[in-house]
């Protein structure tokens, strides 16, 4: 009776410690000046990815080198199995590659057909993406 009783006190015991020492972790986690900056910076992970830096597009070689690099990347993750991120790649390529409908053609043949149409549905947002970039370029030469 007695042995029964001691361990449920130890346990008790160890968590409490362990509940203060979350606590005690959290405090000083939250108390770094630092951890704002920290945790902005991994929310807005997704908004640098969404505000990918295009080349410039009249620049030739700026311009392939992006494609290509697009291109391997976009692979690479649809073959780990990362749908999302390399269907985003692939649509920056598409995006800026001077003959879309000949890439197109070539990625319908070679991604299952549900994959195609991930990336199809994607097409129009980048599209967006670049006209505005292209706008912006415009207005950039006007000053």
């Amino acid at each position: 009776m007695m042995g029964g009783k001691s361990s449920t006190i130890a346990a008790g015991v160890c968590g409490a410690l362990f509940v203060g020492y979350c606590i005690y972790f959290d405090r000083k986690r939250r108390s770094d000046p630092n951890f704002k900056n920290r945790l902005r910076e991994r929310e807005c992970l997704k908004c640098v990815v969404e505000l990918l830096q295009l080349p410039d597009l009249k620049d030739a070689e700026a311009v392939q080198k992006f494609f290509l690099e697009e291109i391997q990347l976009g692979e690479e993750l649809l073959a780990q199995g990362d749908y999302e991120n390399g269907i985003e790649h692939l649509t920056n390529a598409i995006a800026v590659c001077g003959q879309p409908q000949q890439l197109l053609q070539v990625l319908q043949q070679t991604l299952p057909p549900p994959v195609f149409q991930m990336l199809l549905t994607k097409l129009p947002t980048i599209s967006q993406r670049i006209v505005s970039a292209q706008g912006s370029l415009n207005e950039d030469d006007l000053e």
